[in-house]
């Protein structure tokens, strides 16, 4: 194990397995927050560059399975849908993503945390916040700030979820939606970090082990995630967002 990853302990190398076995369990359930369970559990043990190398391979098979688990054409209707979102996210994503190393990880995790735990309690009350419709001025906007926050801290899915749940959108569609948008974005992101540096020789085999656990986990979940009630789903959805929000402010603060 040593010689293949120098950089684990026996106990930091099955814990790295169990988090991304919880990562994906919750990333079946609700959608996403794979990348801010992987990120959060694997960074109290290692550095942060050797966690967002580790998340990646995983991510994109991950999404891959959630979009295409309504089928091809299903998929292929989500791209069209949200075709400036994911435009916009992919060229701030591959944009940022070479700063990956210049801008303070706590100045990233406010701008991540605070936005998604105001959103999160405020569709929580009675206060709830909704689009009547859709805009592609908003649309690029969310988009490009989900890329270009992802680029840097492979976390790209609170500003995703706020905007599909502000659309009020349905709970089948939601998974997908998600899983086309985070799975073109994993895509972009194995590109920029490979170009980054990131992903490397020494880097991908770790990402590569934890393929097997992440996969497991979002089967499961899945599972899960069927049996679920939409309305129950919608709150599932906000809770995980909320907690996912004040784990990196607490990151950034202490």
């Amino acid at each position: 194990m040593n010689s293949i990853f120098p950089f684990l302990t026996p106990f930091e190398f099955y814990a790295a397995l169990a988090i991304g076995l919880c990562g994906g369990f919750v990333k079946g359930v609700v959608g996403f927050a794979l990348p801010l369970v992987l990120i959060s559990g694997l960074t109290t043990f290692m550095a942060p560059d050797l966690a967002l190398a580790g998340l990646i391979l995983p991510t994109v098979l991950a999404n891959a399975f959630q979009a295409l688990r309504q089928g091809p054409q299903a998929a292929l209707r989500s791209i069209k849908l949200f075709w400036v979102f994911l435009l916009c996210g992919g060229m701030m994503l591959v944009l940022s993503a070479q700063m990956v190393r210049l801008v303070p990880a706590t100045v990233m995790l406010l701008m991540i945390g605070v936005p998604v735990v105001l959103f999160a309690l405020l569709q929580l009350s009675k206060h709830q916040f909704h689009l009547a419709q859709r805009s592609t001025k908003v649309e690029a906007l969310v988009g490009g700030f989900a890329g270009a926050v992802g680029g840097i801290s492979g976390i790209w899915g609170p500003p995703t979820v706020a905007y599909l749940t502000a659309l009020g959108t349905a709970k089948h569609d939601q998974m997908r939606i998600q899983g086309v948008i985070y799975g073109l974005g994993a895509v972009a992101l194995l590109v920029a970090h490979i170009g980054s540096g990131v992903l490397n020789a020494q880097t991908w085999p770790f990402s590569a082990l934890l393929i097997l656990p992440v996969m497991l986990g979002v089967w499961l979940g899945s599972k899960v995630m069927d049996r679920v009630d939409p309305v129950l789903f919608r709150k599932m959805t906000l809770v995980v967002l909320m907690v996912a929000g004040l784990n990196l402010i607490r990151r950034a603060i202490f």
